[in-house]
């Protein structure tokens, strides 16, 4: 009831796709659809979901695995943020940070849900700042971040 299944679904995994087409034109389409596919999706699935979405994607792609993604820099930066954030770099925070980094690259707005103290404001945070580090560095694959945080409350 709560996952979307619409055309903007579909525009989402096509755009993601393309971007990976665009950045990688000598990659296996069938290898870049796997990947957009999952960058799209897996972020908005609940943990007890997960296991019936990677049994679909085993099947639409047998003996296919989804390539890791180079995120050396973002990931140094990453160490670096948790550090100063006073927050440890667990490899699943890592994940979520991650995954929403890739969901903004092919979404123009998000929302993160969650418990309270489920990590939502340090992941936020965590990649801002290590963005921003790398873009003031000099990296032209990431840019500067600024983020305005609304109480969903106050709108009406």
């Amino acid at each position: 009831d709560h996952y979307d299944y619409g055309m903007r679904a579909v525009k989402s995994v096509i755009t993601a796709a393309g971007n990976l087409k665009r950045d990688f034109p000598e990659d296996d389409e069938e290898i870049l659809l796997l990947r957009g596919l999952m960058d799209v999706n897996v972020p908005k699935f609940l943990a007890h979901d997960l296991p019936l979405f990677k049994g679909i994607i085993s099947d639409l792609f047998p003996g296919s695995s989804k390539p890791e993604a180079d995120y050396k820099d973002l990931m140094g930066s990453l160490a670096t943020s948790c550090a100063e954030l006073g927050i440890q770099p667990v490899p699943a925070f890592i994940d979520k940070v991650i995954q929403m980094y890739e969901m903004t690259l092919v979404r123009h707005g998000l929302m993160l849900v969650g418990p309270t103290g489920g990590g939502k404001t340090m992941n936020y945070r965590a990649l801002s700042t290590a963005m921003t580090r790398l873009a003031k560095g000099g990296s032209t694959l990431y840019n500067k971040v600024k983020y305005v945080v609304l109480n969903p409350k106050s709108i009406t």
